[in-house]
C-alpha cells in the first residue's frame, strides 16, 4: 500500500492559515524562496523549545539561503505567540512563523496539515518531528522524520540545505559527510567530455579495485 502524506517532487499544499505573522497562503508565503516546515508535537515541550530557539539564533544563515521557516503544532496562534516569548528567544517572531494544525479547542486537524503529518502530533503512539525543505518550483526536495525523544540537528539541516541548492543549479552530487568547500562528484550522466568543459577546474578519478571510473570528483563549483 502507497505511504500517506507527500513524497519527494510532489507539490507542497497550498494551504491557507492563521499564523503568528498573520494569515497566509502558503505558495504565497515561500515566493521565490526555499521553504522548511518543522512539525512539532506541540507548544511549550522541551525539546521543541531548544529546537524553536536554535531556528532562531541561525536565522541570519537560512536567511542569506534565501530559506523561509514555517513550523506547525496542534496548539492555537495565541499559545505560539506565548511561546515565542520564551526568555532569550523574542527573536522567534519576527523569523519563523508558527501554523496550527488544529481548529479551536477541539483540536480537529486541518485538512492540509495531515498530509504534512500532523495525525503523527496527535497520537502519542506515532508522536514525532518532521522537516520538510521546499524548493522555489514549490516541490518536496528532502523529508526527515525524527522521534519525540530526539531534537533536529540543524547543522545538518543547514548542510542539507547547502546540498540541495548546490545539486539544483550544478550537475554534481554530494558525498558522505560532505561540507560546503570539499569537493565534489560528477554526477554519473553527464559525459567526461562535457564533463571537462563544465569543470575547468579538473575532474579527477578515484580508482577502483573494479577498475570502473565511475567515481569522478571535481573542486566545488
Amino acid at each position: 500500500a502507497a505511504m500517506p502524506g507527500l513524497l519527494l517532487g510532489d507539490e507542497a499544499p497550498n494551504f491557507e492559515a492563521d499564523t503568528t505573522q498573520g494569515r497566509i497562503r502558503f505558495h504565497d508565503f515561500l515566493g521565490d524562496s526555499w521553504g522548511i516546515l518543522f512539525s512539532h508535537p506541540r507548544d511549550f515541550t522541551p525539546v521543541c523549545t531548544t529546537e524553536l530557539g536554535r531556528a532562531a539564533k541561525l536565522a541570519a544563515e537560512f536567511s542569506k539561503r534565501n530559506v523561509k521557516m514555517i513550523a506547525l503544532s496542534i496548539d492555537s496562534v495565541q499559545d505560539h505567540l506565548s511561546w515565542c516569548k520564551v526568555q532569550g528567544w523574542g527573536r522567534v517572531h519576527g523569523v519563523l512563523a508558527l501554523l496550527p494544525c488544529s481548529k479551536g479547542q477541539g483540536r480537529r486537524p486541518l485538512r492540509t496539515p495531515h498530509r504534512l503529518g500532523a495525525t503523527n502530533l496527535i497520537s502519542q503512539k506515532t508522536q514525532s518531528r518532521k522537516v520538510f525543505i521546499f524548493g522555489p518550483d514549490k516541490k518536496l526536495k528532502l523529508s526527515i522524520l525524527y522521534p519525540a525523544t530526539t531534537g533536529r540537528n540543524f547543522d545538518e539541516i543547514l548542510r542539507v540545505v547547502d546540498s540541495l541548492q548546490l545539486t539544483a543549479y550544478k550537475k554534481v552530487a554530494t558525498p558522505v559527510d560532505w561540507k560546503p568547500g570539499d569537493s565534489v562528484m560528477v554526477v554519473p550522466t553527464l559525459p567526461d567530455e562535457e564533463a571537462k568543459k563544465l569543470f575547468p577546474k579538473g575532474v579527477f578519478t578515484k580508482d577502483l579495485p573494479s577498475g570502473k571510473k565511475y567515481l569522478r570528483y571535481t573542486p566545488q563549483p
